[in-house]
């Protein structure tokens, strides 16, 4: 009898320590999920960040820009790629006019590809982007790294071909580009510290710090949801 008492008494705690983990477990549940749900619309102070805008979702889903002005967008920017039929809807060409036509300031994101010389993809955005005074200043998309490239690139000559690329656009735009930043990139070639050109940099909703000096443009929510397009959107506001 006092055996089986001694095994009930041990057994106990345990009970209670399981049922405290799980109590734990469903707590942080339940804050993932709320904060899944409140990052659908979240968006940073606008008395902080009074200038926001955003970036549209690669490929062909549909984007209401008035819609997306009506929301508080006050510039969008539109990812380059080449479109077999560049008149269709949902194209480059169709994203750029309807943009301007519904009254916002556009720019333009050309993500860099490491394994493709520059000369090719500044032909693209040279061909594809009008000189237009107007446009906002271009964005180099800095995320892809080139250790999948074939035949293999060096760090050095990656570095080569970004600087030929902005020297490239930047004659072509007549304006200093954007260098869009990612952490994984950053950490690899040090851009921050090499080359002295505006930064735009991501993190949902916590500001950005990893490239060690001060930012223009932060993607503050990288999956906003909202009436302006099918698919989330990355929200976007200006540092002054």
């Amino acid at each position: 009898m006092a055996r089986g008492r001694k095994t009930s008494g041990r057994k106990a705690p345990r009970r209670w320590l399981l049922r405290i983990g799980a109590l734990a477990a469903l707590v942080a549940l339940a804050f993932a999920a709320w904060l899944w749900w409140d990052m659908r619309e979240w968006r940073p102070d606008e008395a902080l960040y009074p200038e926001q805008g955003a970036l549209a979702p690669v490929g062909g889903a549909e984007v209401k820009f008035a819609t997306l002005k009506a929301i508080g967008a006050q510039f969008v920017y539109l990812p380059l790629v080449l479109d077999p039929l560049p008149d269709a809807p949902g194209s480059f060409a169709d994203r750029y006019r309807r943009a301007r036509a519904a009254g916002m300031k556009v720019g333009v994101v050309l993500n860099f590809d490491p394994c493709v010389p520059a000369d090719l993809q500044s032909g693209v955005f040279a061909q594809m982007v009008p000189r237009d005074p107007d446009l906002l200043p271009p964005a180099i998309g800095l995320t892809r790294l080139a250790d999948g490239c074939n035949p293999k690139v060096s760090d050095a000559a990656v570095e080569s071909e970004l600087m030929t690329l902005i020297n490239q656009i930047e004659t072509h735009a007549g304006k200093p580009v954007i260098l869009k930043l990612s952490r994984a990139f950053e950490q690899r070639h040090n851009t921050a510290a090499a080359l002295t050109r505006d930064l735009w940099l991501a993190r949902d909703r916590a500001r950005p710090d990893y490239a060690g000096r001060p930012w223009l443009l932060w993607s503050a929510n990288s999956q906003m949801v909202s009436a302006a397009s099918e698919e989330p959107v990355e929200w976007v506001v200006v540092q002054k």
